[in-house]
């Protein structure tokens, strides 16, 4: 079955008599009329693109569609034809018209649905399939636009090459004829089946066509008699309804002889008639009289009005055996039922003039619409159209969920709430103590599925856990926001970092006595923009301290202003200044080195600690840290023994030192570990570990080698940027 439109005969009418044949309101009437006459003012219009835009117009009109509808599918013609651009249209018209042009624009990622099955789809390609699907689900007149241009783009490759025409066949049969199947809209759904049926199979087509076409005159008259018996008999009983004929639909006649292996002869629904009734029960009622006159067939029987198709299609069907034997089928349904039926999700989806982009924001409507898109992506797959890459990337890899307010929101498969949350924003999964789906509370662990509509409960200030990054422990999925709790507690690490490093570079500017200096240009010099991040830099071990300070030392030589030299001050002196030995551990006594000396094992100093030294028996000078709680303990009851001891000027040895680590356990962490303290050429003399399986964590106990402090923060700072690493300090 094929419509001819008023549109197709636009060469023998004006505009203005084919915009009063519609039959529209005069607010539709007014928008395209502007457009008509603003674009044709402006441009030459091709005679393809002019029949193109009004018969998209005339196919949404005759399915309600509102004005904003009619306006982009007249302008999307002259968008594809490029005489005006989606810029243009942005400019010259309201939002609502242009999202609808951008959504439509959006959907040719169907394009990559039909690609064979050895082609890979490109990163690019499974981008647009998602903003498609996505524009799909926003606003369903995208979609029914999207429809009507198909159908109109059938009709204008009726004259071109044979291949063209079967491309395009090929992609409505596969694409968008189930897709309005789904939608419902049986309108558009029969006539896009019946033209790709065509170009695909002519020959069939015509068999079909001509036995309808010989059997006509024969079957018109035993319609007219069954038709008005039926309505008699309706009219008896006070039911109120209307009995017709419904049309052929060559597609369907042929796919039921091609499934049932049947003869055109065969078939029941050659002779078919609808009733269409005004209340539910009268359904029943009707299809009480029908079976009480005829006799039907109970195979042939289906009752869609108690179990309604899953694109929501209700009807009565049955079939009975009329005057003369012959079968007749018969389709039972309310007025209600007949305008879902053929006009689907447009019967429904009223778009009450002037609200917020002419469409609702009905959490429920818009649930129902994702299930038909997605139902809609199953068909296509199991009809061997979608390669298996793009349906794992774009459908069974993502899940769409809705925000209180009914806005869509596209998530791996898998997300959690806390992966919600931080698509939202990143401040709203900080400040996350609890989420609700459907107005039920639920564990930060449960797993999204598509249709959850999802609140989220949040605090005035951020807290994130560190326990969110445990993969373990399933709170996030998603890579997004995982890297947003990183970054959160890198953030706080940062402050760490920045007082330590200002720290350790005060205490040696004081120390060298370079209080006055110009740390901004030292920081440009390394490479880094502010002074803070220099701190940072410093403190994380990014930044060497003693780096920093000789070249401190090197710009204050160079501004310091050139001294005159006193000739005396050449004169080799006759006497040498004798050194203070230093020991075998880099220790002097009391001014005084080579002494027996050894390092405390309760406190491993090493150099830049500040160090007391012990007077043991029998072994020397135990050397401890200033603040060694076992020093004072001994020196509490000997305070004779204390002796003042110092660091060599250049210690050159190495010293142990313990440094514990608690860990969140995992795979490779130790790889992970060992590698940070290669990179910093430090040796590992020693490893304990001991695990906590219901928390996860585990804690380890290093000894290693160090040469001095410096060596030791610059490592533990290093260590601490591990994500996996709670807590990081030396024994």
């Amino acid at each position: 079955m094929v419509s001819v439109r008023k549109s197709h005969q636009m060469t023998q009418t004006s505009f203005e008599q084919w915009l009063l044949s519609l039959e529209i309101s005069k607010e539709k009437c007014q928008i395209l009329e502007n457009i008509w006459s603003e674009n044709k003012v402006h441009h030459e219009i091709d005679e393809q693109c002019q029949t193109k835009s009004l018969e998209m117009v005339e196919i949404l009109a005759s399915l309600n569609l509102d004005k904003d509808s009619l306006a982009a599918a007249f302008l999307i013609p002259l968008i594809e034809y490029d005489y005006i651009s989606l810029t243009d249209v942005e400019e010259q018209y309201s939002d609502s018209v242009f999202l609808l042009c951008k959504g439509v624009a959006q959907m040719e990622a169907i394009k990559a649905l039909r690609q064979s099955q050895s082609n890979k789809v490109s990163v690019n390609q499974v981008d647009n399939i998602r903003k498609m699907l996505l524009a799909m689900v926003e606003d369903v007149r995208a979609v029914v636009i999207k429809l009507a241009e198909r159908l109109c783009q059938l009709r204008l490759v009726k004259n071109t090459d044979e291949e063209s025409r079967v491309i395009v066949a090929k992609e409505t049969a596969n694409i968008y004829a189930p897709l309005a199947n789904r939608l419902g809209i049986g309108q558009l759904k029969w006539e896009l089946e019946d033209i790709s049926f065509r170009y695909l199979h002519p020959s069939v087509y015509k068999k079909i066509a001509k036995l309808l076409d010989e059997k006509r005159l024969d079957r018109e008259q035993y319609m007219v008699d069954f038709v008005s018996n039926l309505s008699q008999q309706l009219a008896d009983l006070n039911i109120q309804g209307e009995v017709y004929g419904r049309p052929k639909h060559i597609y369907s006649i042929w796919k039921k002889m091609q499934q049932k292996s049947l003869d055109f002869e065969q078939l029941y629904d050659v002779r078919a008639v609808r009733i269409v009734v005004e209340k539910l029960q009268d359904c029943y009622g009707a299809l009480g009289i029908v079976h009480t006159n005829w006799q039907h067939l109970p195979k042939e029987f289906d009752d869609y009005v108690a179990t309604p198709k899953p694109n929501g299609y209700q009807s009565i069907h049955t079939v009975v055996l009329g005057p003369e034997g012959k079968s007749v089928e018969v389709q039972i349904r309310t007025k209600q039922m007949h305008d879902d039926a053929e006009l689907g999700v447009a019967a429904h989806w009223r778009y009450k003039e002037g609200s917020a982009h002419g469409k609702t924001s009905g959490f429920d409507e818009k649930v129902s619409w994702l299930r038909k898109i997605l139902q809609w992506q199953e068909d296509v797959t199991e009809s061997g159209e979608l390669i298996e890459e793009l349906r794992s990337q774009v459908f069974e890899d993502r899940i769409y969920v809705f925000t209180p307010n009914g806005d869509v929101v596209d998530l791996p498969n898998g997300s959690t709430p806390l992966d919600f949350a931080y698509y939202i924003h990143s401040n709203v999964g900080h400040c996350c103590i609890g989420a609700k789906v459907f107005g039920r509370i639920v564990p930060f662990t449960y797993r999204l599925k598509t249709g959850d509509k999802i609140e989220i409960l949040t605090s005035k200030t951020p807290n994130p856990s560190r326990d969110w990054l445990n993969p373990n422990l399933h709170y996030i999925h998603a890579p997004r926001a995982r890297a947003k709790v990183q970054h959160f507690f890198k953030l706080q690490d940062r402050d760490k970092h920045l007082a330590q490093g200002k720290d350790l570079l005060e205490q040696e500017l004081l120390k060298h006595d370079l209080m006055q200096v110009d740390l901004l240009s030292t920081s440009k010099r390394f490479n880094i923009k502010t002074v803070d991040d220099l701190y940072v830099a410093i403190g994380s071990g990014h930044a060497r301290l003693q780096q920093v300070v000789n070249h401190l030392l090197l710009e204050n030589e160079k501004s310091q202003p050139p001294v005159e030299l006193d000739p005396q001050s050449l004169v080799k002196p006759q006497y040498h200044q004798a050194k203070s030995a230093v020991d075998a551990n880099g220790i002097t006594v009391s001014g005084v080195g080579n002494l027996l000396t050894h390092m405390a094992k309760c406190c491993h100093p090493v150099p830049g600690d500040e160090i007391m030294g012990f007077i043991t028996q029998g072994r020397g000078i135990s050397v401890h840290q200033a603040d060694c709680e076992q020093l004072a303990n001994s020196l509490t009851q000997q305070p004779e023994r204390e002796i003042e001891v110092q660091w060599g000027e250049n210690p050159t040895q190495h010293y142990q030192v313990t440094v514990k680590l608690v860990c969140v356990d995992r795979q490779g962490l130790v790889r992970d570990i060992s590698t940070i303290i290669a990179n910093e050429r430090v040796s590992i003399m020693g490893m304990e570990s001991r695990s906590d399986h219901s928390n996860q964590t585990v804690i380890m106990s290093l000894t290693i080698e160090i040469a001095n402090n410096e060596m030791l923060t610059r490592l533990i700072s290093k260590l601490l940027q591990l994500d996996d690493i709670i807590e990081a300090k030396r024994l």
